[in-house]
Parts: C-alpha cells; structure tokens; sequence
C-alpha cells in the first residue's frame, strides 16, 4: 500500500493548473466525472434530507469569460488568487471556472465587482 502521508504532500505540493490535469487524467482512467461525483455524494448521505429553507452560507464565484479584455481580467485574476502569470491566463482561457470558491456572500460580491469592472463576466453560485 502506497504511503498515504507522502502521497498527501505530494497532492498538497500542485499548483492549481497541475491538480486540474490530475483531475482530467484521474476521470479518463476510470472513466468517472468529478461532477458526477460531487452530485452522488449527498445521494449518499442517508435519508435525512437538509431543509428547504436553509440559507446558503457559501458561494462559488465562477469566471464565465473574459469580455474581450483578457489582459485586465488575468490581471484582476492574479490580484484575486495569487496564482502566476501563466496559471492566471491558463485559468481566464479556460473558462467557465471557478475563481473561488466556498466564500461568503459579501466576499463573492467583491470578487465579482472587481471582475466585472475588469470587463469579465461572472456569476456567483
């Protein structure tokens, strides 16, 4: 069995970009999407079923495109989320995805705001 602790930091050591090739190759092996997963998981769960009514504490800010202003949107990307130059544009190219996520609501809103002023288009989830 392989040494869980070494595989853990060896994970933790990837940039952005290099655990999302690592997410491509995983699903192409088994032959599973990450989003199939995500949605079976509380499937999973049991019975009990969380109520309607709850409010949503945590918002995803997804990055939909770049409105024709690359150059000001990887800029604003990298203020956002520290990555580098490369993985920025990697990320603004490869849109839609996901800027942040699990954020509050007054943090999403600023995220997008600094966005959209950027000439992208963004929706918060």
């Amino acid at each position: 069995m392989a040494d869980l602790n070494a595989l853990v930091d060896q994970l933790s050591a990837l940039t952005v970009l290099e655990a999302a090739d690592l997410s491509k190759l995983l699903e192409e092996k088994w032959g599973v999407s990450a989003a199939a997963a995500v949605a079976a998981a509380p499937a999973a769960g049991g019975g009990a079923a969380a109520p309607a009514a709850e409010e949503q504490t945590e918002f995803d800010v997804i990055l939909t495109g770049d409105g024709g202003k690359k150059i000001n949107v990887i800029k604003e990307v990298r203020a956002i989320t520290s990555l580098g130059l490369t993985e920025a544009k990697a990320l603004v190219e490869s849109a839609p995805k996901a800027i942040k996520e699990g954020v509050s609501k007054d943090e999403a809103e600023k995220i997008k705001k600094q966005l959209e002023d950027a000439g992208a288009t963004v929706e918060v989830k």
